[in-house]
C-alpha cells in the first residue's frame, strides 16, 4: 500500500507544467488585482476592513492547483509561484508577497492533506479556501495590520479574508475546475475526467 500510495503521489510532467501555468497565469492576475486594490480603497472608506472582501482572488491558485493537480505540494506550489512572479512583475508589497503566498499556500495544502489528497469536492474545497484565508490573516495580523485598532479594523479584516477566501479561492476554484474540465484541457487529470456536482 505504501509503494502505491508513493506512485500515486510522484509528480508527473503533465503535473509540472500544468502547476506552473496556473502559478504564472495568476502571478500575472496577483499583480493586476494588486492594482485594482488600490483604486478601489477610497470605495471602502466607510469601512476600510471590508476591502478584505476581495482578497479571495489572492488564494485562487492555491485551491485550484489542488483540486486539478491532486499531488502533494500542488497547493503550496501554485500559491508560492504565483507570488513569487507577482513580485518579479513589481507588485506594491515586494518581495514580502513571497513569504506570504508560501504561508497561504501551505494553509490550503493542509486542507487536502486532511483528507490524504483523496478528496476534492465542494467541502474541501471551501476548507482549503478557508484555511488559506486563515494563513492571509495570520501572516496580515503580525506583518500588515499590526499597527491598526484591534476590533474595528484587525479582526473584522481577518474574519472577512477568510469568508472572503472560502467564497471565491473555494468555491472559484471549484467552479474554475468544472469549466476547465468541459472545455476539455483537464482531461490527462482525474478532474476531467469525473462527473462535477456541485
Amino acid at each position: 500500500m505504501t509503494k502505491i500510495r508513493s506512485k500515486a503521489d510522484r509528480w508527473r510532467t503533465v503535473d509540472v507544467v500544468v502547476a506552473a501555468v496556473i502559478a504564472v497565469t495568476f502571478g500575472v492576475i496577483f499583480w493586476a488585482w494588486g492594482l485594482l486594490w488600490n483604486v478601489a480603497t477610497p470605495a471602502f472608506a466607510f469601512f476600510p476592513a471590508a476591502q478584505a472582501l476581495m482578497y479571495g482572488v489572492w488564494l485562487l491558485p492555491a485551491v485550484l492547483g489542488g483540486l486539478v493537480i491532486r499531488r502533494p505540494g500542488a497547493a503550496f506550489f501554485c500559491e508560492a509561484v504565483a507570488a513569487v512572479v507577482s513580485t518579479l512583475l513589481g507588485n506594491e508589497w515586494g518581495s514580502t508577497t513571497i513569504p506570504q503566498g508560501m504561508v497561504q499556500g501551505l494553509g490550503a495544502e493542509l486542507a487536502f492533506a486532511a483528507f490524504r489528497y483523496r478528496s476534492f469536492r465542494l467541502p474541501t474545497a471551501l476548507l482549503a479556501g478557508a484555511l488559506a484565508g486563515l494563513g492571509a490573516a495570520i501572516f496580515d495580523f503580525f506583518v500588515w495590520t499590526h499597527f491598526y485598532a484591534m476590533f474595528s479594523y484587525r479582526i473584522p479584516y481577518a474574519l472577512l479574508t477568510i469568508a472572503s477566501a472560502a467564497a471565491i479561492a473555494g468555491i472559484g476554484a471549484r467552479r474554475l475546475t468544472q469549466a476547465l474540465a468541459k472545455t476539455g484541457v483537464l482531461d490527462r487529470f482525474p478532474a476531467g475526467r469525473e462527473r462535477f456536482t456541485i
